[in-house]
């Protein structure tokens, strides 16, 4: 979240800069009315703005923020409402549109304007006057403009082609003439307690910054007389904490319209007072503008402020008489709902509680031996965020986290807290938090200057956060809860999706698709074919498709890592090193320095700065092992200066071990899928040879995925000088079974035909062979012939059909007629008595001869049949032998919507004649 405070003045345009004149939406309800006549004129006299990653966290966020703004601009009363429809359309915004959320807060004498706009534009824009369909209240989604309708003075919706802006106003309620605020009288145990006399500082600022007026409690306070301060800036002895949600410091609060908060004043003794500040900005009558500001010494804050209300159900008081929960002290009221949202405003207010400079928290890893820092302030976030350290005393351990620790300065104990390394703090607070005994975190302060904590600070934040642990830890534990549940959906999913193919490259690209960005920024998938080769980079993928190449190009320098078979995540320092080196190089030759590095970068794709940041980071290996062997590894990577949580690792090493395994077995898969593939091939006729005079046409389908090769067959092939065998056959079954007996089938036909063997003996022979193979044998159907072309431009066909279904004969005047006589199947009976016959060809004649696949073709009860055959057969008059084949099987298939189950072969040939058709 971005956030910013910028003065009042001239009202402002909430319209993002540059975009053109905006669509407005007309609301239905009882503010429609009010939507075009929304008041412009009034005068702005404090804005907050605030931006909003889109994450489920932004939504609590969005809700702090409001309330924090509100209350400070003194609109308690409207708080409430305002937090309400901030949290809808925050919601809408992030969560269901899924794009960052711009939140504006603008004040005015009539009331308060929040507008919400998303960058979420692709939805159809109403027509002006169209009734809107607000939906069911009752349902989980869709309030946020029946909200808005209900509780807003004034609300709607406008468009421009970026965003889209709902805002809404809330009015504030009438008061008593002479009346700002006002709270319910009190008790007198109630009441703020103050040490003797109060005094308030009454200090006025000109519109440079410098004091020009100084009261008598101030000089009181401080230690200056009036005309020793008057003219100085007050900046010069203001110390400034930052408060917490904003980027605002003492000399923008100055310029804002109201501001309060706390600062410190350094008093004529050297130390530094604490106070709690109220600025209000004026004008004369001549308009010069001026601050004034009120200040207490910061415990009798509730001097300047309203007192905390107490529950009614609880009258006990503390030791200032305040009667209020310590946690809603120091964290607030409401506490944020989410985790990262708790700590984060855990580490601001014990910030300013010891008006640090930074502050962190860390949680404790579920065997208590490591810390992980998941909140900060006023440190690098972005490097430290999920950065581990060890909790056992020792050189670079962090010792101190398991009792409260005061460091008068680091710099001479060098680390002694790892986290602050190079951050230029010097002393340091920290305290652990625990629940029943057991550590489950540590916080800690942190200033600049040495020596600014004692024991009494650290008793301070171990009271706080003693407060807080047990907070902490419940949501700490729903979070996990929540992570394991998502794990486990994750790694269902990711199952589902790997079992579902047996595709190397696929697998491949699933593996990185299920990584990216779900587990990591950029991940890389190495692969070791056999345990002698080298691993070989086979897939890259970054979130950034741009950045795929340059990422590639700088592996490629890097060797691999080692392919460990140790389970887990370890990490791999290569590629951030050589992404140091190539970001260094270019940076240097950009700005035309010598010096530097003199190896040269291998021309082509070479790595960017922009690819130099995205491997920057942390980067893990883990091995992928299946059956016992590593099968490659998987690579994870995070941009410059991020780190893996540990659940994410734990998480990557079990997607591993899935994705190890379904890569394995594609790989097996692949390699039997291509043995079969050769084997089936080598079962396949080689190509049709080129017949003088004869067209040859062949299509052939097995029936089964992969398969290639079936029970049906078919072989053309020469036996002679100008004589041709030609076969097509039918073995019982399909599969591979059936594909052995037709090899066998072929490659005796060959052999026996080339003998010098008449067509019967031919067959009398295979059938013995068929039936030599005992309990393997399978009787096959067979059509086999020998073809002759003559000078006449005929062809002649001596043919036998051993139990196939017949050939037939189409002759040019369209007429179909069978060209042979049914006999035995092959492979029943060893004695068999076969005839050859004779069938002349005349030109522009086919025969046509198909397996059972093509004539058993099936539609519920209908089949194709004979009958069904000779009809489609007597429409190829005049076709060649290819478009004759092709007409059949567009037929066969179209007869049918289902997949064919049978093995079909079509042999097609035709005599063209003396002359071309």
């Amino acid at each position: 979240m971005t956030t910013g405070l910028i003065p009042g003045g001239q009202p402002p345009d909430p319209r993002p800069t540059g975009s053109l004149p905006h669509q407005r939406r007309e609301p239905v309800g009882h503010a429609a009315q009010h939507v075009e006549n929304r008041s412009r004129s009034s005068v702005i006299t404090a804005r907050a703005a605030a931006s909003f990653e889109p994450v489920g966290r932004s939504v609590a966020s969005a809700r702090s923020f409001v309330r924090d703004t509100l209350q400070g601009w003194g609109f308690a009363d409207i708080v409430d409402d305002a937090v309400v429809l901030t949290s809808e359309l925050v919601t809408n915004a992030v969560v269901h549109a899924g794009t960052s959320a711009d939140l504006l807060c603008l004040r005015s004498d009539e009331g308060v304007r929040i507008e919400v706009a998303d960058r979420y534009p692709e939805r159809e824009i109403p027509l002006q006057g169209a009734a809107i369909n607000m939906g069911n209240p009752d349902r989980e989604g869709g309030r946020g403009l029946q909200l808005c309708a209900a509780l807003a003075g004034r609300w709607g919706v406008e468009y421009t082609p970026t965003h889209k802006t709902v805002w809404f106003q809330l009015d504030l309620p009438a008061r008593a003439v002479g009346t700002r605020a006002a709270g319910p009288a009190l008790p007198a145990d109630l009441l703020p307690l103050a040490d003797g006399r109060v005094r308030v500082a009454v200090i006025q600022i000109d519109r440079t910054g410098h004091i020009s007026a100084w009261s008598e409690d101030a000089e009181e306070l401080f230690g200056y007389p009036a005309e020793q301060v008057t003219g100085k800036p007050l900046t010069d002895l203001a110390a400034w904490p930052h408060t917490p949600g904003t980027s605002t410091g003492i000399a923008e609060a100055l310029q804002l319209s109201r501001w309060e908060g706390s600062y410190g004043i350094r008093a004529a003794s050297g130390r530094v007072t604490p106070v709690y500040a109220s600025h209000l900005r004026v004008r004369d009558t001549g308009g010069e503008p001026s601050t004034v500001c009120l200040l207490v010494r910061d415990h009798e804050r509730a001097v300047l402020q309203t007192p905390l209300r107490v529950p009614a159900s609880d009258t006990s008081t503390t030791s200032e008489g305040q009667g209020t929960d310590p946690f809603e002290v120091f964290i607030g009221y409401p506490a944020p709902d989410d985790l990262d949202g708790l700590l984060q405003r855990t580490v601001e207010r014990a910030r300013d509680m010891l008006d640090g400079d930074s502050a962190f928290l860390l949680l404790a890893t579920d065997d208590e031996t490591e810390l992980e820092v998941r909140a900060s302030t006023g440190l690098p976030s972005a490097r430290q965020r999920f950065a581990r350290v060890p909790v056992e005393a020792g050189p670079g351990r962090y010792g101190s986290a398991r009792m409260p620790a005061v460091h008068d300065d680091l710099t001479a104990v060098p680390g002694a807290v790892p986290l602050l390394n190079g951050t230029g703090m010097r002393s340091i607070v920290t305290v652990p938090l625990k629940v029943e005994g057991r550590l489950t975190g540590s916080l800690g302060v942190a200033a600049e200057a040495p020596g600014r904590y004692s024991n009494e600070e650290a008793l301070r934040l171990q009271f706080a956060a003693d407060r807080i642990a047990l907070a902490v830890e419940s949501a700490r534990l729903g979070e996990l809860e929540r992570l394991r549940r998502g794990s486990l959906n994750f790694l269902v999913e990711a199952s589902d999706l790997l079992a579902g193919t047996l595709d190397r490259d696929q697998t491949l690209a699933l593996m990185a698709q299920m990584t990216v960005p779900t587990l990591a920024t950029w991940c890389a998938v190495y692969t070791i074919a056999h345990q002698a080769s080298e691993p070989y980079l086979s897939y890259v993928l970054h979130e950034d498709e741009e950045l795929i190449d340059g990422i590639k190009s700088l592996l490629s320098k890097v060797p691999p890592p080692d392919p460990v078979p140790t389970p887990g995540a370890r990490v791999w320092t290569a590629p951030g090193e050589v992404a140091h080196q190539a970001a260094l190089r270019s940076s240097m030759r950009s700005l035309g320095l010598s010096g530097g590095p003199t190896r040269q970068v291998t021309p082509g794709i070479g790595p960017t700065l922009a690819t130099a940041s995205a491997v920057g980071g942390e980067t893990v290996v883990l091995p992928l092992v299946a059956r016992n062997r590593v099968i490659g590894m998987l690579t994870l990577g995070k941009p410059t200066d991020e780190h893996f949580r540990q659940e994410i690792l734990e998480l990557a090493e079990d997607l591993s071990r899935r994705a190890a395994l379904a890569l394995d077995n594609a790989r097996l898969y692949s390699e039997r899928t291509a043995i079969s593939q050769a084997l089936q091939r080598s079962l396949l006729p080689p190509e049709l040879p080129v017949i003088a005079g004869v067209e040859v046409e062949v299509i052939y389908r097995a029936a089964g995925e992969g398969n290639e090769v079936g029970g049906d067959f078919y072989d053309v092939f020469p036996i002679r000088d100008g004589a041709y065998g030609f076969a097509i056959g039918d073995v019982c079954g399909t599969g591979p079974n059936a594909a052995a007996v037709t090899g066998l089938a072929r490659h005796a036909l060959r052999l026996l035909a080339r003998e010098g063997l008449s067509g019967p003996a031919v067959l009398e022979r295979l059938n013995s062979a068929i039936l030599d193979e005992g309990a393997r044998s399978r009787f096959l159907t067979l059509l086999y012939g020998e073809m002759r072309p003559q000078e006449d431009g005929s062809a002649e066909l001596k043919v036998v059909c051993a139990g196939h279904p017949l050939p037939l004969r189409l002759r040019q005047d369209g007429s179909v007629e069978p060209a042979a006589e049914p006999q035995p199947l092959l492979g029943v009976i060893e004695d068999l008595e076969l005839y050859e016959q004779t069938v002349t060809l005349d030109p522009g004649d086919v025969l046509l001869c198909v397996t059972d696949g093509v004539t058993e073709r099936r539609e519920g009860a209908r089949m194709l049949g004979d009958e069904g055959l000779a009809d489609v057969l007597t429409t190829c008059t005049g076709l060649t032998a290819g478009a004759v084949a092709a007409r059949i099987m567009r037929a066969v298939e179209r007869f049918a919507s289902d997949a064919p189950s049978d093995d079909m072969a079509i042999l097609a040939m035709r005599v063209p004649g003396l002359h071309k058709d």
